[in-house]
This record gives structure tokens, C-alpha cells and sequence, in this order.
């Protein structure tokens, strides 16, 4: 695929979706997809953009009030599946399962090459950078790129992980020559968080456990201290990442319950553990350093499951 618009140019309907629970780079590749589509694309079309709760602080990109929670029950003439494979995209799969034409463009290992148009390069630091080298340059505008420099961001740590390439940085060199607040969007959706953010990450610390002679470290919040705080799933962005920073550690690991003995799991790693392929193992996926899954039973259970897997390839 050279341009995106040569695949939908003849649609007269095209249906936009990401992950289920979405994150920087899924939102942003995302709103940047329909916002390029609605300004290149012929008066009349319908393209809608579906996607789970996003945290507030993606706000600052525009028309996030134009997502949509569900998709439309006529099928679309072509639906765009971002950051995942078709199995994922949750409450949208309707949309991407009826569509006439399905286009799948994403960077995960685990991606399989299921749709119509697959555009799948494990090697991107993100579906954002993937999604920059599909538009059209002549029809970028600010908008647009303030939504995608916020995807690269959030899936490279601020540039800081090693799928940043040279690729990338010239990527973000580009989009920010497009004048908005570069500084400002970093604080705002990558660090800057909430008195209540504060203090979840604050228990989840004090109450972290390393185990495996200090190379993991591991985390948890249950649904009792959820309702304490009254913070719900996107309030704990970024947890994993802090616990990664511990001297030692070489995979951080934070869980949060989904429901009763029902967790979400998030892996970080900062040592060649193949983290994606321990996710694969309990019906998750992800990167190399990145990666989550969902896993059933008693914190106790999960983290006596994780241990198993992880210890063979930390071996």
C-alpha cells in the first residue's frame, strides 16, 4: 500500500477502529485516520470512528466528541482495523466482520494477516509512524499531526524505548514543524496526572512485591481498592512504567481486576525478555519490552502463572 486513499477512494462509507481499552498510539492513529479521511474524501462520505472509553487526557485532540461507541448496523463499503488484529477491536467487530472491504494496519508481533489489505510492519515504533507514511503529504494539517506525534510518543516513552529508529525521529521531526505545543502535549498526556492518579500509583508502589531474586517486580490493585479511590482502569496508565524504573528489575509486572479473579495484566521490560511471547501464552500479545494479557484466578495464581513462563525465557 503506497497512500491510504487509494485504497478508499470509491467508499462511500468506511468504518475506523482501534483496541479495546485504547491507548496513545491507538487513539492517535485512530483520530488521525478520520481526520484525514474527512478532509480528503468526497462530501457524502460517511466515516465514522469507533472506539472504547479513551482517557481524558487525549482530549486536546480534536473531534474526539465524533467517536462513536458502537458501529453502524448497514456494512460499511471499507473498514480500517488500527493497532490491532480484527479479534481485538471489541464492541466494533461487528463493523469490521460485515465490511465489504477490510484494511488491517498495524506493528504488533502477534498481528496476523487476516484482511483484505494487510499493512503490518513489526519493526515501527508505532501504527501512528505506519499511518504518517500513508497520508498524503500536501493534505496534513496540525490536527492531524498533533494526534499522531501523541500516538509515537506513548508507544516509544517519549523516544525513550529501543523501537525508536532514525525513522521515527525524522517522522517527529516533520509533525512537529507543524507548529503546536510539542512540550505541552508531553506533559499533558504522558506525565502530567491527577491528585487520584497520584495516589493509586502511590499504594500501588508502597505495596509492589520483587520476587525472582529482584528481577520482577509486581504490583496489583483488586476491585475493593478501586472503589476506594474510585479511579477505574484508565487511571492506572502508567503504573508499570514507573515500576519498571526499579534498580534491578529487569520485568515489571502491574495487574488490576477486571472483575472477581479476573485480572488485566501489563508487562514492561528492560532486559531481551521476549515479553509479547509470554502474553501469547495466556491469550495476550504486544511488543518485545510491551506487552499484556488477561488472566483468571487469585493474585497469588497469576503471579505463580507469570513466574512459570517468564522464568523459562529469563533462563
Amino acid at each position: 500500500m503506497e497512500k491510504i486513499i487509494d485504497e478508499v477512494r470509491e467508499a462511500k462509507s468506511i468504518g475506523i477502529s482501534g483496541h479495546i481499552r485504547p491507548d496513545g498510539d491507538c487513539i492517535g492513529s485512530c483520530m488521525a485516520m478520520y481526520m484525514y479521511l474527512s478532509k480528503v474524501m468526497p462530501e457524502g462520505t460517511e466515516i465514522d470512528v469507533i472506539l472504547g472509553e479513551c482517557s481524558d487526557i487525549f482530549n486536546c485532540i480534536k473531534d474526539m466528541d465524533k467517536i462513536r461507541k458502537y458501529p453502524r448496523r448497514q456494512p460499511y463499503d471499507v473498514f480500517i482495523a488500527l493497532d490491532c488484529g480484527p479479534d481485538r477491536l471489541g464492541d466494533a467487530e461487528p463493523g469490521y466482520t460485515k465490511a465489504k472491504k477490510t484494511i488491517n494496519i498495524d506493528h504488533h508481533l502477534s498481528s496476523v494477516a487476516s484482511s483484505d489489505v494487510n499493512y503490518i510492519f513489526p519493526k515501527a515504533s508505532s501504527t501512528s509512524e505506519l499511518v504518517y507514511g500513508l497520508l498524503t503529504k500536501e493534505d496534513m494539517d496540525v490536527e492531524i499531526a498533533k494526534a499522531l506525534y501523541i500516538g509515537i510518543i506513548h508507544d516509544t516513552g517519549v523516544m525513550q524505548y529501543n523501537n525508536t529508529s532514525p525513522e521515527t525521529l525524522r517522522a517527529v521531526a516533520d509533525l512537529v514543524s507543524y507548529g503546536f505545543d510539542f512540550n505541552s502535549l508531553i506533559d499533558e498526556t504522558f506525565y502530567q496526572k491527577t491528585y487520584i492518579q497520584n495516589q493509586i500509583m502511590g499504594r500501588a508502589l508502597t505495596e509492589s512485591i520483587v520476587f525472582m531474586d529482584g528481577r520482577c517486580i509486581v504490583a496489583a490493585i483488586d476491585q475493593k481498592l478501586q472503589k476506594f479511590y474510585g479511579v477505574t482502569g484508565k487511571d492506572m496508565d502508567g503504573i508499570v512504567s514507573q515500576l519498571r524504573y526499579t534498580k534491578g528489575v529487569e520485568v515489571a509486572i502491574f495487574m488490576y481486576e477486571l472483575e472477581s479473579l479476573k485480572w488485566k495484566v501489563s508487562l514492561r521490560g528492560n532486559k531481551d525478555v521476549p515479553l509479547n511471547k509470554v502474553a501469547e501464552f495466556f491469550g495476550g500479545g504486544g511488543h518485545a519490552r510491551a506487552s499484556g494479557c488477561t488472566i483468571n484466578g487469585t493474585f497469588h495464581d497469576v503471579v505463580n502463572n507469570l513466574s512459570d513462563r517468564l522464568a523459562q525465557w529469563m533462563e
